[in-house]
């Protein structure tokens, strides 16, 4: 049997609750505080979904959340929250909530479809479809943890009819990101239009997001709608918000209060449904220190907050991404080992669109008749390379004193057992002493020839196929 689990101070509430539930068949639970809920045995009592209001008399929502999903990381939980207490709801969510809902509940329906959609909803189902949407987006998730938490997150406040604010780096994908909130909610078959509020004059942004009736400036012959018009059931995503002009923002900050909004020259009033995504590569909070931008629209767009990770916090993402961007040019080049870790080592000041046109450019420069990329063969500055190898150089030689150290410890205590001793085992950490060291001696010689190859193979008086075998590269 289906059982669900109430907590609400307010008595009335788990009533109703209750009574709405157990007309379904479900089994039902209803406590009031946070010390009922202390005294639940959890082992006896398995629940597949948890109603948590977050404020209570004597326990936080949220600290309820954490301790339930310690016992029962299975149990679906929804948040029961006021407006005013939504941006928490949306910390519950990062906690590990699947879903919240607004108090009161106005729409009965809408509440059961909310529990009945956790109870039908499966780890593998629900990932499996965020997986999905993402890839129609173009979004690669990767297996960054850092990333992995920001999609789960940006899916399930997808749905709701709230604002969000993308904060990250130029480069980091934050309109593919927005592409995708819009995909996983249930507008997504209505329009997503984008517009960057940097690259438009305080005029002309202001028709593009309001329209303009004809005669109300020069060059205005034909009446035209303004993306909130256009746009009205689906999402717009305002690119650079943090480059709008104090007036444009003090009209944005009405539609988003009223949702009503007027065209340029008009005196009637129309009204919109657009669900707003903003996004800026600026920090808005120091911009509203600052006096750049208005702290009441800010407070307003930032119902939800999501920030994108640059690349050179998610590296381990990197070989994933080229494998897509490799697609996406249609090629069947491959990169090698090698040249991965170079990529893997550099920075990427411009995230992800500096990686994707390097890949281009890499593609575009590469032997006719090469089959795989090589580190020599990338188009990254003689400097660059230098410095990635010799930051390289310098942690194998660290590392190379630490492994011969316990390598040495290892081997001479296996040495004075008197019991069997596996030789198989202790000849194949020979071999792998060998490799260590070869590796090592190439990484300075490399150092030493600004990452130059062949004299780096010449002065070790060994060929370019045993110095990429040394360093586990393709051949």
């Amino acid at each position: 049997m289906i059982s669900i689990l109430i907590i609400d101070d307010e008595v009335e509430i788990g009533y109703f609750l209750s009574r709405l539930f157990q007309s379904k068949g479900y089994h039902v639970k209803v406590v009031n505080s946070g010390k009922e809920f202390s005294e639940i045995d959890f082992s006896l009592e398995p629940f597949h979904v948890a109603m948590i209001d977050l404020k209570l008399p004597d326990a936080n929502g949220l600290t309820l959340l954490q301790n339930l999903k310690q016992v029962q990381p299975a149990c679906k939980v929804m948040i029961m929250t006021g407006y005013s207490t939504i941006k928490t709801a949306v910390d519950a969510i990062k906690l590990g909530a699947s879903d919240y809902i607004e108090k009161p509940f106005d729409d009965i329906d809408l509440l059961e479809k909310q529990v009945e959609k956790l109870l039908e909803s499966t780890c593998f189902t629900n990932q499996h479809h965020i997986e999905k949407i993402a890839r129609e987006s173009g979004l690669i998730v990767g297996n960054s943890r850092t990333m992995n938490q920001l999609i789960q997150t940006a899916a399930k406040v997808a749905g709701k009819p709230v604002n969000i604010l993308i904060e990250g780096e130029t480069g980091t994908g934050k309109e593919v990101l927005s592409r995708f909130l819009h995909q996983a909610s249930d507008r997504h078959q209505e329009s997503f239009i984008g517009v960057n509020c940097g690259a438009l004059s305080e005029n002309l942004l202001e028709s593009e997001l309001f329209g303009h009736e004809k005669g109300s400036f020069t060059g205005a012959t034909q009446p035209r709608k303004g993306l909130f018009e256009i746009a009205s059931n689906g999402t717009l995503f305002l690119d650079e918000i943090a480059e709008a002009s104090y007036a444009i923002q003090v009209k944005l900050l009405r539609v988003l209060e009223t949702r009503e909004f007027m065209r340029v020259g008009s005196e009637s009033m129309l009204r919109t449904n657009t669900r707003l995504i903003a996004a800026t590569n600026e920090d808005l909070k120091e911009a509203v220190k600052q006096k750049k931008f208005r702290e009441d629209l800010f407070y307003r767009l930032n119902v939800v907050h999501l920030i994108i990770p640059p690349l050179r916090e998610r590296k381990e993402d990197i070989p994933l991404l080229v494998q897509h961007l490799l697609q996406r040019t249609g090629t069947s080049l491959s990169f090698s080992n090698s040249a991965i870790d170079l990529l893997q080592s550099y920075d990427w000041p411009g995230n992800i669109r500096e990686l994707s046109n390097f890949v281009t450019r890499a593609v575009m420069l590469a032997d006719p008749n090469a089959t795989i990329i090589q580190a020599d063969d990338l188009p990254i500055n003689r400097q660059t390379k230098s410095q990635v190898i010799t930051s390289k150089a310098d942690k194998q030689e660290s590392n190379l004193e630490s492994y011969l150290k316990t390598w040495l410890t290892e081997t001479l205590t296996t040495f004075e057992q008197k019991d069997e001793v596996k030789l198989d085992e202790v000849l194949a950490q020979v071999k792998e002493l060998e490799s260590q060291v070869g590796k090592s001696f190439i990484m300075r010689t490399l150092k030493d020839t600004h990452g130059n190859r062949k004299e780096a193979a010449k002065r070790l008086q060994i060929t370019m196929r045993k110095l990429r075998y040394l360093l586990n590269e393709k051949t």
